[in-house]
This record gives structure tokens, sequence and C-alpha cells, in this order.
């Protein structure tokens, strides 16, 4: 149903085959230490100040570092900085780089490096711009320290230089870092702990990222992406396949070492593959799926024929139609800031019961005439599958759809278009969707975003949100803001999920996230 089962293949890839892919082998030169790795895509764009690509995102954690960064608590720990301090009024904040910084060039990083990027990383992110927003002045005050000034205080300034989610706030060299924000970076130089090798990069088949051998980790036990970040191993070698099928076949022979996403259909067979094991965990380590709607055009310019739909996304029933194993599922989830999540509440959620016949009356009484829903299907992909299912229902309770079915670079290219489409479906990581502030479609509300969905009363909300002294505050907050966003209906979930990893018993002390992080793991033989 999903384009997975056509794919799928009764036998295993043997080492033959996939010597076509570059694989490494234990007779190679050091590949007793390197990881032969498959990534949920390729690595195409390098430069993780320009865009929110997870994929990016990866190679992002692993090539630079960053200021602060998230433990699995959520708490936003040091990384980069040994110290920091801030004035009694709140307003001025000074920061300390650790001993032993160096770029992947030999350079030492200094305090106009650090400011440099936040400067060049600021305008594009969301949260970005509400620090700027707030900021007076941010200098370099020596080589290892430099001081932000606010206008006034900004009690997520922390959140901020560790978020989790891309783009990422990393740090790269002043030269780097003066780059316009147009142009992307050529040379990914950063501070991390793997260095990224342009002369052993094949697009289309291989990236490989080598140890820094400069890279001194914290002394803290890895915690998610805080803590230290200590290399076992001599590279990665990220593999580019052809399909699912074909990795997961791989990592069955035991030709590579992590699979990212794992294909639904081949999930029972992997669980009884001897030294393969699934990751799979729950939480902020899911996905959250959404259908984008356009508040544009007809007929989802009206809030009352977008607020039928409520009645027809089955979270269940989708998360089943995928193929998504029971165990991978989440419950029905009425939460925007996913659940079992520090912001998860059900305010708002009481209108999102699965009714259709109840959803065929309230159409009727609105003023909808049956203007064609067009829908953007990515072909083969779950989403596409996401979208029959309600597309199923929506029929059902009377309107009228146009079903076109596209690549995902189409439905990026028509989606900017305030017209010509009226939904889509797509999934982000749990930590995407954690909070108001970092919630796509929410926090893009009155943004020039497509979907163009407009509240006037949120956006104070979420000024408000990011200025929050307390916890209790911010939870108070966020339900009020997800009340209008039900009101609203910048987009539906469709379902909470596990897209599980695997990878082989060989590797030892491999972080359990949902992020792919390969600084602490070991090969054994």
């Amino acid at each position: 149903m999903n384009g997975l089962r056509a794919r799928r293949r009764d036998a295993v890839l043997g080492a033959s085959a996939l010597a076509s892919f570059g694989i490494i082998r234990p007779r190679e030169a050091r590949a007793a230490t390197a990881l032969n790795l498959v990534l949920e895509s390729e690595v195409v764009i390098l430069d993780p100040h320009v865009i929110t690509a997870a994929i990016t995102r990866t190679f992002g954690l692993h090539v630079f570092d960053m200021l602060f960064a998230m433990n699995e608590r959520g708490e936003i720990k040091p990384q980069m900085v040994d110290a920091w301090e801030q004035s009694s009024d709140r307003l001025t904040w000074t920061f300390r780089l650790r001993d032993g910084l160096k770029f992947h060039d030999g350079a030492p990083v200094t305090a106009a490096d650090c400011v440099a990027s936040v400067q060049r990383w600021a305008p594009g992110d969301p949260l970005g711009r509400m620090l700027l927003a707030a900021t007076a002045s941010i200098d370099a005050r020596d080589a290892r320290s430099f001081t932000l000034a606010l206008k006034e205080p900004f009690p997520l300034l922390l959140q901020v230089l560790g978020k989790p989610n891309a783009p990422l706030p990393v740090i790269m060299p002043e030269r780097l870092a003066r780059t316009p924000r147009s142009e992307r970076i050529r040379e990914p130089i950063g501070s991390g702990p793997f260095r990224f090798r342009a002369d052993l990069w094949r697009p289309g088949n291989v990236m490989v990222l080598e140890r820094n051998p400069d890279y001194v980790p914290r002394a803290e036990p890895p915690d998610f992406l805080a803590g230290g970040k200590d290399v076992k191993g001599d590279q990665l070698n990220l593999r580019v396949m052809p399909d699912q099928t074909t990795g997961a076949n791989a990592l069955m022979a035991g030709e590579i070492d992590y699979m990212q996403y794992l294909p639904f259909d081949l999930i029972p067979l992997l669980e009884r593959t001897r030294d393969v094991r699934l990751l799979g965990l729950g939480g902020l380590h899911q996905f959250q799926g959404n259908f984008r709607l356009n508040h544009e055009a007809p007929p989802f310019n009206d809030p009352a024929v977008r607020r039928v739909l409520w009645k027809l996304v089955d979270q269940q029933a989708i998360l089943t139609a995928i193929g998504i194993p029971p165990q991978f599922q989440a419950r029905q989830c009425g939460s925007f800031w996913m659940c079992d999540a520090p912001l998860s509440t059900l305010a708002g959620a009481e209108i999102a019961t699965v009714d259709v016949e109840a959803a065929r009356r309230e159409l009727q009484a609105t003023g909808y005439s049956g203007e064609p829903v067009i829908v953007l299907e990515v072909a083969g992909s779950i989403s596409q599958t996401a979208a029959m299912v309600l597309i199923q229902n929506m029929k059902q309770a009377g309107f009228t759809v146009d079903e076109q079915v596209m690549d995902w670079g189409t439905v990026l290219a028509r989606r900017v278009r305030r017209d010509g489409w009226s939904m889509f479906a797509v999934y982000s990581n749990g930590t995407d969707m954690m909070s108001p502030l970092t919630h796509f479609y929410v926090a893009s509300t009155c943004g020039d975003f497509p979907g163009w969905s407009c509240d006037d009363r949120i956006p104070p909300l979420l000024a408000a949100f990011a200025k929050a002294e307390t916890t209790e505050e911010r939870r108070r907050l966020a339900a009020e803001i997800q009340r209008l966003a039900y009101e609203l209906t910048p987009s539906l979930m469709w379902g909470q999920f596990t897209i599980p990893a695997g990878y082989r018993t060989r590797l030892r002390n491999l972080i359990q996230s949902s992020y792919p992080m390969f600084w602490q793991v070991e090969r054994t033989s």
C-alpha cells in the first residue's frame, strides 16, 4: 500500500552484490574501526545554518559543535562553553569558552568565531529571530570570552543557543560565518568530533567523516546531545543505497553496521535476525505526522470547513494502514506538542473525535459548495498512505478531492504558491514539534510560511511563552496556544510513531536516541 512492500526482495543481498556500493571490509585499511552507516538520505547540503533538513542536522552535529546542548531530560547543558554568568538585572550574559577547542584546520576557536556564527545563524531561525529582537549587542571581549547584552530579559537564551532542532546554531570559523546566508558554505570546517573528508566524498556513493584527533571531549558522560563526545573509532562511512530494502538486507547480511530508518514490512524478519537489534524509542524520539493546510485558497480559507477535518483524521487507522507495528505506535495523540513530552496537553482536543457522519452534518452547515480539495501526495511514501486514509473519510463526508501524485521536490516547489494546492502530508521529529516556538505550523502563525495560517491572538502568546520565567507558566501558555490552534487548524496531526533504527550487536555503547550519534560507539570484530 505504501510502496514499501512493492520494493521488497525475498533474497538477502550477499557481499558480492554490495561491493558496488563500496562497503569497507575488515581486510581493508582501518576497517576494524570504521562504521558503515545508512542514514535517512544522502547528505547534500553541508551548511547547518541555512536549512531545516534533518540529514544536514545529523551532519552538523558530528562535524561542528555548539555552545550548549540538550540532554535526555530536555535540560540545556554547556558544550563549548566552560562558564557563564548573568548580571543582576538579567540583561548581560558573559560566556567563556573551554580550553582546547580547535577547528579542523588547526586554528583555535575564538570568541569572534562564536559571535560571527550566532549572527549568521539567527536571522534564519524563528527562535534566533526572537533572540535578535531582544539583543542590543553581542561582542567578543577577548580570545575566549564574549558578551551578549539584551534590551530586555530573555529567559530562553540558553535554550535557544542549545536547541536541538534545525537549523542548528553551530560554531564555524569567522571567515566562513561571514558568508552571506544567501550563499551556502562550501568548506564545512567545524570543531566537532569528526571532520569532513572532501577528498573522499563520492556523491551518490559515500561520504567519509574522520575522527578529529584534536577534539577534546567534555569530562561528563554522553547524555543525548550533551556531555562528552569521546570518539572510539577512526571513521564513519555514510553509504548511499538505492532504497530501504537494499539497506535492510545489507544490515541483515552484516555488510553495514547501522541503518537509521527500517522498512516496516521487514521488521518481523529483522527482529528474528541474529546479531541485529532494533532501536525504537517513545516520547520525543518519535515522529509527528501532520496534514498542512493552505489557508489562502478555497475551501480551507474557511475556518469552519477546516475544523470539519478534525472529525475525519483517524490516527490509529492511518498508522495501521502504513504498516507500523503496534509497538511503534503512540496512542491517539491530541497534543500539538507531542504526547509523553514536557508540554503535552489535551487543551482544545475535544473537537478531534473521529465521527464521519457528524463531519458530514458539519460540512453541510458550512459554505462549502464542492470546491476540489487538491491533495499533494509523495509517491510511495508513508505520508501518501496517511493521505489516502484521510481522503477516504473526506469523500464519505462530502468533500470533492483531487489527488495529485508527485515527488517531494515538486511538493516543495508547489507549496510556495498561494493557490493550486489545499493540503499535503508530512512527518517531523518530535524534538521539532515539542514546543509552540519550534512547531513548524504554529511557530509560523501570521508569518510568510507556506500555508499562511494566521490568528492574531497567537503571536503575542508565543512572545509571552518566550519570556515566561517558569515551567508552569510555559505549560499554561502552551495549553492556551493549543486551544487557539485547534480553532485555527494550521495543521492536523495524523499520528505519533516510531521509525525504528537497526544496528549490529557488534556496536557497543550506541547512544539510545532517534538522532544518529556515533561519537561514543565502539565496533567489535
